[in-house]
């Protein structure tokens, strides 16, 4: 698969890049939890909801609607899922990393082809806004490095149980989720609905 450039025309239909300081969040990060064997989560990170930049996300980029900041890392080179949120998601990291990206609208009944994926780059210090119609996941680390990776989302997104006997992709708060039949998401009752081969990068 080609890994393309988030400043490439092919981009903008998934999000698009923010031009703007947050060195204080980079320096939190830095100081995360970072597992070089698996892939960690998240969702509220008091250290850097302290951050000074925090209130900027939160007013200039949600609108003043509470949000919460927290990180996702580790080291992964496979896409086992997507997902989506009814909200923006923005992302930053110390290191450069890989987003791979689809759109919501060729989820049918559930069912997403990952042919129709795309994979882009992200630079090391610069922050990206994943739209809301954009299917993404944990990002996929560019060649051995690892990544901490910050998760800007509206408060309360990605936590406790949620189910819905009419929708069978709602997981957990504002998230739905798509897991591949044999990702580990899958055996713990997410809906599998990605078909094609799991993305190995």
């Amino acid at each position: 698969m080609e890994i393309k450039s988030i400043y490439s025309k092919e981009f903008k239909k998934y999000g698009v890049i923010i031009n703007d300081d947050f060195s204080d969040i980079l320096e939190v990060l830095k100081t995360r939890e970072c597992p070089k064997d698996r892939v960690i989560y998240k969702a509220s990170d008091d250290k850097l909801e302290a951050c000074e930049s925090f209130k900027k996300l939160q007013d200039q980029y949600f609108g003043s609607y509470p949000i919460q900041l927290g990180y996702c890392s580790g080291y992964n080179h496979v896409n086992t899922c997507l997902e989506y949120h009814k909200s923006s998601e923005i992302n930053l990291a110390n290191e450069p990393f890989i987003l791979l990206v689809g759109e919501r609208k060729d989820v049918v009944n559930g069912i997403y082809d990952l042919s129709k994926a795309e994979a882009f780059l992200v630079p090391s210090g610069v922050a990206v806004e994943v739209f809301s119609t954009t299917l993404h996941y944990a990002p996929i680390s560019n060649g051995e490095c690892t990544f901490i990776m910050l998760v800007a989302l509206p408060r309360g997104t990605n936590v406790g149980e949620v189910r819905s006997e009419k929708d069978k992709l709602l997981w957990s708060c504002n998230k739905w989720l798509i897991a591949h039949k044999d990702s580990n998401e899958a055996k713990e009752g997410a809906f599998a609905g990605l078909i094609g081969e799991m993305i190995h990068l």
